[in-house]
């Protein structure tokens, strides 16, 4: 079969993904620059910087207008949309510190601290219980059509999005074609695909969630973590708590972890007798103890270019051991035989829908700078230049559920251009640090908590 031009190749993708476009009735200036977008890394600068003022003025507008928290949030800092008007006024917008949405209360008043920081009108929850747990009132806000999600850091201490399902769709799409656009030709809909992650249907770590886009781009998707992932789960794996229960949980996860790595195994196995092209995405570490048990077995595949990676954070393996992404992409290629050029990481948050992902020539990571605008701040919180050390914020225009204008705990150095390709807009430097004293976390740390204690054992 011929390979497709890429414009073609991205008309298929949105062909196969047309329900995650919104209505007609509720489009905004962020969903031209998503939907309409052929390539999201490639508008020129001129367009993007128009495209991009226009959305997050607009978005930012309706987060002032329709959210009294952040209103207020805005007041006391004496800015309001009226103050936009170029693009340098953008990096005046109040950023909400990432701790904010980990400062929550318990019960149903957890419930109303959700409620407050949802933009507009609420669907009708219905909590029965007298004194929920937070996956009891998760559920009952996502029964009534929303999609709540969280991650967490070391501490166990969660952090909470309440997306509606038109803001998690937009994140899912943006998600997908930001790889798929990446890995050009690799993707067609006839692809095999392992994650590595829990079952999205299974649990609300945004994670595992923000992959059951993953379902729908691909005809056939395995699955690593097959169980149901709790709040009080995570909780205990993150806290390392004691006790019966936490000892009976961590067991499970031993003996669940092992037959993992065995089963994915089988699954390449299975593949590489035929000539399907496979994609595996998720958490990189359990890709690596999966190749760490093939090198001891003196195995390899040869998947060449009918196979594709793209990972999403957690690049420590087990405590103490950080796996270098260069020598993740040289195992890749070592072992599955893998080309490093298919072999991509993404950067992104629970708090964001704007995914940076790295390109295959170079693997810098590259924003999607025509709705959502990186920024890196200095120890006063101001915006600074490019190729400075400093904290990690982003205006997100495609956050409308809630304020997605925020200051992360991530410390990175931001390039102007790549260094390598020919894409004209912002990058980060591949190695993403903390800032000094905050927790470690990442889109896939929690589940790298659950599972690789025990892994890197053997």
């Amino acid at each position: 079969m011929a390979t497709p031009d890429f414009t073609t190749y991205m008309k298929q993708l949105h062909t196969q993904l047309q329900k995650y476009f919104p209505s007609s009735d509720i489009w905004t200036p962020a969903d031209d620059a998503i939907y309409k977008t052929i390539d999201l890394y490639r508008v020129p600068l001129k367009e993007a910087k128009e495209m991009q003022l226009k959305s997050i003025k607009h978005t930012f507008t309706y987060q002032y207008n329709n959210n009294k928290f952040y209103q207020n949030f805005c007041k006391e800092r004496n800015f309001s949309p009226t103050d936009i008007h170029t693009n340098d006024d953008l990096e005046k917008i109040p950023l909400i510190p990432e701790t904010f949405y980990k400062d929550y209360p318990t019960g149903r008043d957890f419930a109303t601290w959700l409620g407050n920081i949802f933009t507009g009108p609420l669907p009708r929850i219905v909590i029965p219980q007298k004194n929920p747990t937070y996956d009891e009132v998760i559920n009952a806000f996502n029964q009534a059509g929303m999609a709540v999600a969280y991650s967490s850091g070391t501490s166990g201490r969660h952090t909470f999005i309440p997306r509606d399902q038109r803001t998690y769709y937009t994140s899912e799409f943006a998600a997908a074609k930001s790889v798929i656009s990446m890995v050009y030709p690799l993707w067609d809909p006839s692809l095999y695909g392992y994650l590595l992650m829990p079952n999205p249907k299974k649990t609300n770590v945004y994670a595992g969630k923000v992959c059951t886009i993953y379902f729908d781009a691909i005809q056939d998707v395995q699955v690593a973590i097959d169980r149901e992932i709790t709040t009080e789960l995570i909780q205990m794996t993150m806290t390392n708590q004691k006790g019966i229960k936490s000892s009976i949980v961590k067991l499970a996860a031993k003996r669940q972890s092992k037959k993992m790595i065995d089963d994915i195994i089988r699954w390449l196995e299975s593949h590489e007798k035929n000539t399907h092209k496979i994609a595996i995405v998720g958490a990189p570490f359990i890709l690596s103890f999966v190749m760490k048990k093939l090198e001891k077995e003196g195995r390899a595949f040869d998947f060449g270019e009918r196979g594709g990676i793209a990972t999403g954070g957690g690049w420590k393996a087990y405590e103490g051991v950080r796996v270098p992404v260069v020598e993740f992409r040289k195992q890749v290629e070592k072992i599955l035989g893998i080309p490093e050029k298919f072999c991509v990481d993404l950067y992104g948050m629970v708090e964001g829908n704007g995914w940076l992902t790295h390109c295959p020539e170079g693997h810098y990571l590259h924003a999607p700078y025509n709705y959502y605008k990186p920024l890196v701040l200095d120890k006063e919180n101001k915006p600074i230049g490019y190729r400075e050390w400093g904290r990690y914020a982003f205006l997100d225009a495609a956050a409308f559920s809630y304020p997605g204008f925020l200051m992360s705990g991530d410390q990175v150095r931001m390039l102007e251009h790549c260094p390598v390709c020919d894409r004209p807009g912002p990058v980060l430097e591949p190695e993403i640090k903390r800032v000094t004293g905050a927790e470690i976390r990442g889109c896939a740390e929690e589940i790298r908590r659950m599972l690789s204690a025990d892994l890197g054992k053997d």
